[in-house]
């Protein structure tokens, strides 16, 4: 658990507020926002439970060091907004700022009233991720972008393909009313809201001439008043990067908003990962791995495996199911059941 602690005092001088219809700003009160920042992950245990030998160990070094800025216990900025809980439901107050530390503090101004108060941190610098139709609660939203990379239509995907996410990004809700004559404070926690996905493969000395890794089947969209992620029938791909490693393994990782629970999905398979491999003489080698166990928010997977003789991943778990085409045709469409 990481703490951020951000202080917000509201005075009674001055109004800042935009909505015409709000009470005097005579009215507002004095009070104290506590904003921590939480970092639950599962980062460190996957890491030492899955990387076990001293080769895979080396690996799991420059994989923390690759996802230091998404499971990160700093927040660059933050976007602060306070609703109307009645009516349009539509925001009263807003706030952004860049923070770069692990504490700031406010002076605003708020009349009594109830709030539904929306906060995000870290989605400036996230390429792929932005907050969206924020201006009433109901309906403010992490979405990821819809400019797809080209590379979509040859590799025969009609969902495109998307990089990775830059950012780990952190939410929160939280009921308030301003109350008069009282000393309040609020106390605010934000929770990570994507996760990270990494397949390890031991090349076993084939030769190849290209290898790209993709994962599949998250969510596209996280509604923040609702804490509740929205999935799309034909999911982008998302392109994993790839880790440069200090020995022969290769690793590649993708940053993404989650999978579906196993209760709410349509089958088995919760999420995949895509491996094209371009061999020596030309072909591809395609390897699909069904994954059935979620991936949550604020949580890494790592998937091992290695290669055949034909340029197939071959995963050490028995769980992740594995279907292989020989000389893949990229002209094919696909389109996963997820």
């Amino acid at each position: 658990m990481i703490g951020l602690l951000l202080s917000a005092c509201w005075l009674t001088a001055g109004c800042s507020v935009i909505d015409e219809d709000l009470s005097d700003c005579n009215d507002a009160q004095q009070f104290q926002m506590d904003y921590q920042l939480k970092l639950v992950t599962n980062m460190t245990t996957e890491l030492q439970t899955q990387l076990t030998t001293i080769t895979e160990m080396s690996v799991a070094g420059v994989l923390e060091t690759h996802l230091k800025d998404i499971f990160s216990d700093f927040a660059h900025d933050v976007d602060l907004s306070f609703y109307d809980t009645e009516g349009s439901l539509s925001r009263l107050e807003h706030v952004q700022d860049i923070i770069n530390a692990n504490q700031t503090t406010y002076d605003l101004t708020l009349p009594m009233r109830k709030y539904l108060h929306l906060a995000v941190a870290n989605i400036k610098n996230n390429d792929v991720v932005s907050l969206a139709d924020d201006g009433e609660s109901y309906s403010a939203t992490l979405r990821q972008e819809t400019d797809l990379t080209s590379d979509g239509s040859a590799l025969g995907v009609a969902a495109g393909i998307l990089p990775s996410h830059t950012t780990g990004l952190f939410t929160a809700r939280q009921p308030m009313e301003v109350l008069g004559n009282v000393n309040q404070t609020f106390n605010v926690r934000l929770f990570m809201a994507n996760s990270a996905a990494s397949l390890v493969i031991d090349p076993k000395g084939l030769n190849y001439s290209d290898l790209k890794v993709y994962a599949t089947g998250f969510a596209d969209a996280f509604l923040i008043s609702d804490s509740t992620y929205i999935y799309s029938d034909t999911p982008p791909l998302i392109k994993a990067e790839e880790v440069q490693t200090t020995n022969e393994l290769k690793c590649f990782c993708s940053v993404n908003f989650p999978s579906r629970d196993a209760s709410r999905a349509a089958s088995n398979t919760l999420w995949q990962f895509k491996v094209y491999l371009t061999k020596t003489d030309g072909s591809i080698t395609e390897t699909v791995m069904d994954i059935d166990k979620p991936l949550k928010a604020g949580d890494l997977k790592v998937i091992k495996g290695e290669l055949d003789s034909d340029g197939a991943v071959r995963p050490y778990d028995s769980t992740v199911g594995v279907s292989v085409t020989l000389d893949w045709n990229n002209g094919s469409n696909y389109n996963p059941e997820l």
